[in-house]
């Protein structure tokens, strides 16, 4: 897996042929002052007029001449069909009921994971809420529903470690699969289960991207910080988890976000940048919309995710994601913290 002392990996010429004019940063706002909503660039169900479109083509093709990534999606269970309409009555409960509710039924629902994986037992092991915000919604959507429930579902960090994956060794990236087929199934019955109380619920669930933005609103509700690599740190599951959600009208008590010093971590450690085969990771801040944050940069990354279907390389190598070492760093980088505030204070 390790890169050290190796140049930067490039994409074939060919790959040039499914390139628009306008560069992936670019579309994703790099160096733009102001801010904007996010666009939709990859994992489009329907990408037909798409800049990206023929890109996006290519690489699910790719994927799905794997019969094991295909099947994946093909064969798993995502959870109930079509979503009822609201039952004509509402139950009535306080805001402060239903999140119980809510988080009671995303953590205990029976889940289907094999022995020995985390969260055995359950089909969740994070779960917050957020009150929705304009800028996450990307252009083109609206959401007009308030409030979002956020699912986070831990990977085994043994499987995902056997990236980058291939198509004779697609373990990998299945436990990627795996995740969001467990976190479709928890969102899609969470949603039906509203429905019955006579509340609206709309469910989103990955790899493909809906009309939200779901990485800031999990930072929003409690998830963790953003790492260096682009994704999210949590102080107990480090970067190895996914992500799916409920949009609802649901009365519900939002969560606070949650600091612990994995932004002053990633500020000193380079370990996901000098593993990144196409050199892709910024190891500085960078300009996006209108904020000064960590990114990725779109146009290294996707052609090795392309090749190597869906890398994942960064969040097997995070120091925080693993087994049992993230809360001991979120307690000693929380401590720091506490100590810098502390002498500032006192200063």
């Amino acid at each position: 897996m390790s890169r050290k002392n190796q140049p930067a990996w490039t994409p074939p010429a060919e790959y040039a042929t499914l390139l628009p004019a306008i560069t992936g940063n670019a579309f994703n706002g790099w160096g733009e002052a102001g801010p904007r909503r996010p666009r939709q660039i990859f994992w489009l169900k329907e990408s037909g007029g798409h800049p990206f479109g023929r890109l996006l083509e290519a690489v699910k093709q790719r994927f799905v001449s794997v019969p094991a990534y295909r099947d994946v999606y093909a064969l798993a269970d995502r959870g109930p069909g079509k979503l009822p309409p609201p039952a004509e009555t509402r139950r009535v409960a306080s805001a402060d009921s239903w999140t119980r509710q809510v988080k009671d039924f995303a953590l205990n629902r029976p889940g289907t994971r094999p022995e020995g994986y985390p969260g055995v037992g359950s089909e969740a092991e994070l779960v917050g809420i957020a009150r929705i915000r304009p800028e996450w919604v990307y252009e083109g959507f609206e959401c007009r529903l308030p409030n979002l429930i956020v699912v986070g579902n831990a990977m085994d960090h043994a499987r995902l470690s056997r990236v980058p994956s291939s198509a004779e060794d697609p373990e990998g990236q299945l436990e990627v699969c795996d995740q969001y087929n467990r976190g479709a199934r928890v969102v899609n019955w969470l949603a039906h289960w509203i429905r019955a109380q006579g509340y609206e619920a709309k469910p989103h669930a990955g790899p493909w991207v809906g009309s939200l933005n779901l990485l800031p609103a999990a930072i929003s509700c409690g998830f963790g910080e953003l790492g260096k690599h682009g994704s999210l740190i949590n102080r107990e599951y480090g970067s190895s988890f996914r992500l799916a959600a409920v949009e609802t009208d649901l009365p519900l008590l939002a969560d606070a976000p949650d600091a612990f010093g994995a932004d002053d971590f990633c500020a000193g450690c380079q370990v996901c940048a000098n593993e990144c085969p196409p050199d892709a990771i910024s190891r500085e801040k960078v300009l996006v919309r209108g904020t000064v944050k960590w990114a990725v940069d779109f146009d290294r990354c996707i052609p090795y995710f392309n090749e190597t279907y869906g890398c994942g390389i960064c969040l097997a190598v995070c120091p925080w994601s693993t087994p049992g070492r993230a809360p001991k760093l979120a307690e000693r980088f929380a401590r720091r913290a506490r100590e810098k505030h502390a002498a500032g204070v006192s200063a």
